[in-house]
């Protein structure tokens, strides 16, 4: 078993997959954290809903 270096494109596909790894992390965090806000402010509810309650 021979140990070698990774080629080049190796490095540079691993950095491309890691870019992209953190731009989704980031954007589902976004979408939870926009959720979250939604929910607590009770935008979630119909319409009719909000109506009969006030």
């Amino acid at each position: 078993m021979a140990i070698h270096k990774d080629h080049e494109l190796h490095s540079r596909r691993f950095s491309r997959n890691l870019g992209l790894a953190l731009v989704l992390g980031a954007f589902v965090v976004l979408l939870m954290g926009l959720t979250v806000v939604k929910v607590t402010r009770g935008d979630f509810e119909p319409e009719s809903v909000r109506i009969q309650s006030q």
